[in-house]
């Protein structure tokens, strides 16, 4: 089954069955779920709702499908076309809307689409607000406006002109410096909005730019996920143009990555370290990230003086505990910077300029500042297990044996030791358990899983 219905959204492959994949059929029945939930939980006699699509090649066609069931609906639609994650976000509370809804699978294959759901503070929604419109969906509570009060499509396709404005306008974000400091940047679009969006802002930052697959086709040169094994064409293009750094984004514009110099990655986790460490420099404060998470986050917080707390995996999760902490900086360590004063949202737009400041700032090659930070290096594996074996029950197990150790099972269970850690979570859509550590060597990180996986097994009996 490809079709994976969650409280953020609703995602699957393109074609196939109803009900198993992501057909018209599915895009018109969770589009019209969200609608009725936001007719029931605005009150509001007339609706607005933004919509935004990435450039995959079922774009347009789920795109017609949603907004002209929002219209059924007797909800005004502003289309924005093809857009990124955050521009949608931030053009919500702009449009005074009700919500908004993304059009975008993300990271995945061009195989992929789905529908990510906004409130009217353009975040978001919550697990009790998600499990609403599942609910309505399976129900099929739908009820749609006769002719005559049926909902209008505003077009507006300045919305990534106006988000790049906004970035440009932050208060920490110094253009005049990245000016003087001329450089020479690779751009990865992966043939989706990142190939328009990313390159209009650095040249308004006065950066000359080399463009690697920014033609917005959705025929995908790669894998979209930023990761080093799917990304040697930009490597090496920013080694044998002798550039000063590579710019990665995913589909949608809300996760980041940079090349060193030397074609190295300056790793995904340190996209939010760097930012961070620039942030809190000139404004000191809190920061949040999730529990799968680098600790470089924490070590560079602790050094301004700051406050740091991990929350449970999930975008909805950082932001609800930066709001509780008053973080100003915050995200996720697959390169997701979310920074308040732009927006709850994770945005590599505001990464890319408060990356360049920083570094402007700091008169030093990528590199140099990626051995700056803290040394931590990952492991991510998982475990596949038969049906029939109580995934929680070894949770459960794997907390009692290390019930000496720092525990914290918010979700999961994580278990910090002196010098790494490892982060137990099951999937909820099948029966798997993830496993993620973290240790001063990649050696020590993958000696760590193993061991974790022995004894899980041993637990399971398998």
């Amino acid at each position: 089954m490809t079709l994976i219905k969650s409280i953020s959204g609703i995602r699957g492959t393109i074609g196939g069955n109803v009900g198993d994949n992501l057909t018209p059929v599915d895009a018109v029945k969770f589009a019209s779920a969200y609608g009725t939930w936001l007719k029931n939980y605005s009150g509001k006699d007339k609706l607005t709702v933004v919509v935004g699509r990435d450039a995959r090649i079922s774009g347009p066609m789920i795109h017609n499908l949603v907004v002209n069931t929002l219209i059924g609906l007797g909800i005004d639609v502003v289309d924005l076309g093809l857009s990124t994650t955050p521009t949608v976000e931030i053009a919500v509370p702009l449009e005074k809307a009700d919500g908004g809804i993304i059009l975008t699978a993300s990271h995945n294959p061009k195989q992929w689409n789905a529908l990510k759901l906004l409130n009217e503070k353009g975040e978001f929604l919550n697990g009790i607000e998600g499990e609403k419109i599942l609910q309505i969906a399976e129900d099929e509570a739908f009820d749609f406006s006769d002719v005559d009060n049926l909902g209008t499509i505003t077009n507006n396709d300045a919305y990534m002109d106006i988000h790049i404005d906004e970035v440009l306008n932050l208060s920490l974000v110094d253009v005049d410096v990245v000016k003087a400091a001329k450089f020479k940047v690779v751009v990865d679009g992966v043939n989706s909005s990142g190939g328009i969006i990313v390159p209009k802002l650095l040249d308004l930052m006065g950066v000359e730019v080399v463009k690697l697959y920014c033609d917005p086709t959705g025929e995908f040169p790669h894998n979209p996920e930023p990761l080093k094994e799917h990304l040697g064409d930009i490597c090496d293009l920013v080694v044998k143009e002798k550039a000063d750094l590579g710019i990665v984004v995913d589909p949608d514009v809300d996760r980041l990555a940079f090349i060193s110099e030397d074609g190295e990655m300056f790793g995904e986790e340190y996209t939010l370290v760097a930012c961070a460490d620039y942030v809190l420099s000139k404004t000191p404060g809190n920061t949040v990230s999730n529990m799968s998470s680098s600790r470089a986050l924490r070590d560079v917080t602790n050094l301004h003086n700051g406050n740091y707390e991990a929350s449970a995996v999930g975008e909805v999760n950082v932001v609800d505990l930066m709001k509780k902490n008053n973080a100003i900086i915050g995200g996720e360590g697959n390169g997701g910077i979310i920074y308040p004063e732009s927006h709850y949202g994770r945005d590599s737009m505001v990464g890319i300029a408060l990356f360049l400041t920083h570094l402007a700032n700091k008169k030093m090659t990528v590199s140099a500042l990626r051995a700056s930070y803290p040394e931590y290096y990952m492991s991510k594996n998982k475990i596949e297990l038969t049906p029939q074996i109580d995934v929680d029950a070894i949770l459960v197990a794997m907390t009692a044996k290390y019930k000496d150790e720092e525990i914290t099972t918010i979700d999961g269970v994580k278990i910090d030791f002196a010098e790494e850690w490892v982060h137990l979570r099951k999937s909820n859509t099948e029966p798997i358990i993830r496993i993620y550590t973290e240790a001063s060597s990649q050696a020590k990180a993958d000696t760590l899983a193993l061991r974790i996986i022995d004894e899980i097994k041993l637990v399971a009996g398998i």
